[in-house]
């Protein structure tokens, strides 16, 4: 079951051969993200791996649309966390996060 601050369409699916630049809706936050920030961790052993799968990190915001720099490198039967901050342009910080699980 999802918690609140996991993303609406829940597990995301991707090979170890996919290279995908995933978009985060922030609306139900705020319709002005800012400042995005990201980082992924493996979800068993909670190590970020950031750095592997994520190696270019650049995540932009347009509109209420987060768009992340790509995820790749993903290695067979594993769960990621990706963990995606930002602001409202003020003092609020938000939090949410999606899972991408690698099934070959």
């Amino acid at each position: 079951m999802p918690t609140p601050l996991e993303v609406k369409e829940g597990i995301q699916q991707q090979s170890n051969y996919e290279i995908l630049a995933y978009k985060v809706e922030a609306k139900d936050w705020t319709t002005t993200p800012a400042s995005p920030t990201v980082k992924v961790f493996e979800q068993d052993t909670g190590t970020d791996v950031t750095a592997t799968v994520m190696p270019t990190n650049s995540p932009s915001a347009s509109g209420s649309i987060i768009t992340l720099s790509a995820l790749k490198l993903l290695t067979k039967g594993k769960t990621y966390k990706v963990v995606v901050r930002f602001t409202d342009g003020g003092a609020n910080t938000f939090e949410s996060y999606f899972l991408v699980f690698c099934p070959f």
